[in-house]
């Protein structure tokens, strides 16, 4: 218990330094924070108040009951696309009470440890799904830089010198937040026509008041919202265990995947009884706020901190900021999130893990669905696995003539995707007196693998074949025990062979 207080206490204050940056790289991570939120709240059919106000609230207590520090959570592009149909169809209320129920579903999920699926996704996976992110957060720029004035790209060429050529001079404060500064007391002395970040949308002119979905309490209800509340639960959860994976790697840290899932809960729930769309990690932004120094649970809460402040205090301010800043600042985090190394590893690595992380990429962009492309790349991964694992399985044949004895060597493993194959090695219109089986070199994982044992010993059996089983370890002994012990529906044991030997306990 003192041992966790310690590091708890050790993930909001690691010193002065750290406090500063991580108070810094917050501030940083709302600006990047805003045009995204305001853009996937028009995806999902609501104002941007909506998002902007959710991600203020989840900012807020995921800081505080989040299993990864340093990570930006906020209203997210693939719980807009879930919710649109939901919003178009039944209205904002709806929304509400949907958001409250993935919340809730998400505390589920994270007090039954269903985090453990993440093992399944491989890297070749995770790197498709961060290369996927970058490129889509570098098309999400380009609709910002189409019929503009040449007065926008000078301002994003700017922005980038100042992000990149800045922290060759000093690291005292981050670029992206100089970019920002600079850009628009530019924009202030010298007037040009370049977008704000008020013609995005309408910023909020006041704080989210705490108010329960004003909707009929009834099955019909729960009928309509528990589907699209699942979706947001299962997708929101996907998308934030990915980034905590992410997060992980580049601070070389562990993280609590389990508090995550039903911090995230806890966080849509307030969201949603404050007026907000439910949300998730943001990978761009978190990315973002580690590559400016956060490290700690403070970045997580300056980031909604300063985001309430800019929202309402300096709302007037904050709306004269240059679109061409938040581009230049996103674009920068683009390049840094694609994990350049992956065009090398195409040649190095296996080339089946090149197509699952290219086919992760390419459904991801397409469907612009990270979940989506995460599901094919878990799939397709499960798919090379099990025909890899197939190709190792061997039975080797050897017949002794003076004993009249057959004997079947298996090496490798048995289960679903490669029973078939095992029993297909065998001559079952064999005549031979004894036919010997030895798994000493192999597993038995499943009932298909046990099914393809007893169809083989029962076929040459019937034939009058003596037919003795060896070398089975216990895990594979109990599966046959519980699933084909070789007797009849009588119970007593057939006639003739002897049962399956195994190895002495």
């Amino acid at each position: 218990m003192t041992s966790a207080l310690s590091r708890y206490r050790a993930e909001w204050f690691d010193g002065f330094g750290g406090a500063r940056r991580d108070m810094l790289a917050g501030m940083v991570a709302t600006f990047a924070l805003i045009p995204e939120v305001i853009a996937f709240a028009v995806v999902a059919g609501i104002d941007p108040e909506v998002g902007l106000f959710a991600s203020f609230v989840i900012g807020i207590v995921i800081a505080f009951v989040g299993g990864r520090p340093a990570m930006i959570s906020g209203a997210a592009g693939s719980v807009a696309l879930v919710v649109a149909a939901l919003v178009h169809s039944y209205g904002l209320q709806y929304l509400l009470a949907a958001t409250v129920l993935a919340g809730l579903f998400q505390i589920l999920f994270g007090l039954c440890k269903l985090d453990i699926l993440m093992r399944f996704v491989s890297r070749s996976v995770r790197t498709g799904f961060v290369n996927a992110l970058a490129i889509l957060i570098f098309a999400a720029q380009l609709p910002q830089l189409v019929d503009v004035s040449w007065h926008t790209y000078a301002m994003v060429a700017g922005g980038l010198a100042i992000i990149y050529l800045l922290p060759r001079l000093t690291t005292v404060i981050p670029s992206p937040l100089v970019c920002i500064v600079v850009l628009t007391v530019v924009a202030a002395l010298f007037p040009m026509p370049v977008a704000t970040i008020a013609d995005l949308g309408r910023l909020p002119a006041s704080l989210p008041s705490f108010a329960f979905p004003y909707v009929p309490l009834g099955w019909e209800t729960l009928r309509i919202v528990a589907p699209y509340a699942l979706a947001m639960a299962a997708v929101g959860l996907l998308e934030s265990m990915m980034t905590a994976g992410v997060v992980d790697e580049l601070t070389e840290t562990g993280s609590d995947k389990a508090r995550e899932c039903t911090g995230l809960g806890l966080a849509n729930v307030a969201a949603g009884l404050f007026g907000g769309i439910a949300g998730c990690g943001m990978i761009g932004q978190t990315v973002g706020n580690v590559r400016y120094g956060g490290r700690g649970r403070l970045s997580t809460l300056a980031a909604g901190v300063f985001l309430l402040v800019v929202l309402v205090p300096l709302r007037p301010w904050v709306a004269q900021v240059p679109v061409a800043a938040l581009v230049a600042i996103m674009v920068m985090v683009s390049i840094s999130t694609f994990s350049w190394g992956s065009f090398r590893d195409l040649a190095r690595h296996p080339k089946l893990s090149g197509v699952v992380m290219l086919a992760t990429v390419a459904v991801t962009v397409a469907t612009h669905d990270l979940s989506a492309g995460v599901i094919v790349g878990v799939l397709l991964s499960g798919l090379f696995f099990a025909f890899k694992v197939t190709r190792l399985m061997d039975v080797r044949t050897d017949y002794d003539a003076t004993a009249d004895v057959r004997t079947y060597t298996v090496t490798g493993q048995v289960f679903f995707a490669s029973a078939d194959i095992f029993a297909d090695r065998f001559d079952l219109r064999d005549t031979t007196r004894t036919v010997r089986i030895d798994l000493t070199g192999a597993h038995l994982w499943d009932v298909t693998a046990v099914g393809a044992v007893e169809r083989v010993v029962t076929t040459l059996r019937a034939r009058g074949t003596q037919v003795d089983v060896v070398g089975l370890n216990a895990a594979s002994a109990t599966l046959i025990d519980r699933h084909a012990p070789l007797i009849d529906d009588a119970g007593a044991a057939p006639a003739g062979p002897p049962p399956l030997s195994r190895p002495p306990a």
